[in-house]
């Protein structure tokens, strides 16, 4: 009987412990994905039992699949969801288990720093299997296929129109409460995203006031469902996932003020440019015609005096504040101020830094003055893609 502390070759673990023993997997891992459970199948264990979550917002977010359960439940397993789950755990029948911070995801097999012990310690095998057995006591019925058509459905239409902020009420979480054995919070699904924006809204000619209702802007923006930039350049830089900070241009002071964030996607030709009605309705989309879609966009509620000051970001970080100028500050070449860095441009990208700072000030606005409701953004409404997108 022995145990050993890993760092790495996570998948190298699993097929091992379905070696030893393939007849009574038991898997508890709060994320899975697709073709890490393609990989675990593979190797064709016999019996299968599994605990996760069944939050919603975690298949719109890209950090569960759908698919990956539906594999599953094709396979012969058994799944069951436990709300605010963040163990994972890994028992291959009474021969070894592992405890580690890995999901069962390719990112936490293959790339993340993940952490844990594989163990083969009679003792250590048995508390991890009362403990699965614990949380499947209180799991509630088995998933089935019902659901997930159900859930798939649900995930689609979401994400089509913009995905809004409060997922858990308009999306649901299904996973059992099981208060009895769980006391722990919800855990964290959204990836730190690779890029950070601040998209301005508005151009000098026609700054806002801060008394300005941030309602009233997203209302003349859409911003909940888009944000858009100028016809003669496509916003092509933007990534899937990137985090997008939506801004507004004010006078007295002259300033600029985050007042929302949403996560953004990549911009595809068609899709994303704004149709003849939609330029008939808003005759500024002429002149601005390019979309980046967003979704789980939320903004501060009131007025812009709400919101977050550019100002104040460049004034605390300088040349540290956006990737532009923290770069040719390393390298001692071109603008390393960032008042001239966002001069001319639909948008600016943050440093780390600034992602860092602006993420937590904003959250401290939302915090204080909450956020716009919910029912408000519905009477703004949500768009409806393209015919031949929405077929896709």
């Amino acid at each position: 009987m022995s145990s050993r502390l890993v760092d790495e070759g996570w998948t190298k673990e699993l097929a091992e412990g379905l070696v030893l023993e393939s007849d009574n997997l038991r898997v508890i891992s709060p994320f899975i994905k697709r073709r890490a459970i393609e990989r675990l199948l593979s190797h064709a264990p016999k019996a299968m039992r599994a605990i996760t979550r069944f939050n919603l917002v975690d298949f719109a977010d890209g950090v569960s699949d759908i698919s990956a359960l539906r594999n599953l439940l094709a396979a012969g397993a058994q799944v069951r969801g436990i709300r605010n789950l963040h163990a994972k755990v890994y028992v291959f029948g009474q021969r070894r288990a592992i405890v580690t911070s890995a999901n069962l995801t390719e990112a936490a097999l293959l790339r993340n720093h993940e952490f844990g012990v594989v163990s083969d310690d009679p003792e250590i095998i048995s508390a991890s299997e009362a403990y699965f057995e614990k949380l499947w006591a209180c799991g509630g019925p088995n998933l089935t296929v019902h659901q997930l058509d159900d859930w798939e459905r649900t995930v689609a239409n979401h994400l089509a129109r913009g995905a809004p902020y409060d997922s858990k009420e308009s999306l649901g979480d299904f996973g059992a409460t099981g208060t009895d054995v769980l006391n722990s919070p919800r855990a964290l699904g959204v990836i730190e995203p690779e890029q950070a924006y601040v998209k301005f809204l508005g151009e000098g000619s026609n700054r806002v006031s801060l008394s300005f209702l941030v309602r009233d802007e997203v209302e003349s923006a859409l911003c909940h469902w888009a944000l858009t930039y100028p016809a003669n350049k496509r916003p092509t830089a933007v990534k899937n996932g990137a985090l997008m900070f939506i801004s507004r241009l004010t006078h007295d002071p002259r300033d600029i003020i985050i007042f929302g964030r949403a996560i953004g996607m990549k911009y595809v030709p068609g899709r994303d440019d704004a149709s003849a009605a939609e330029i008939e309705a808003r005759g500024w989309k002429d002149a601005w015609p390019r979309y980046i879609r967003v979704h789980h966009a939320e903004f501060v509620a009131g007025t812009m005096a709400n919101g977050v000051s550019l100002n104040a970001l460049m004034k605390e970080l300088g040349h540290d504040a956006f990737i532009s100028t923290q770069r040719n500050y390393a390298s001692s070449e071109g603008n390393t101020n960032p008042y001239n860095a966002y001069r001319q441009q639909a948008a600016v990208q943050l440093s780390s830094q600034g992602q860092k700072w602006l993420t937590e000030r904003l959250q401290l606005a939302l915090d204080r003055h909450g956020r716009l409701p919910q029912d408000e953004l519905d009477r703004i409404g949500w768009p409806t893609l393209p015919t031949e997108w929405a077929k896709n």
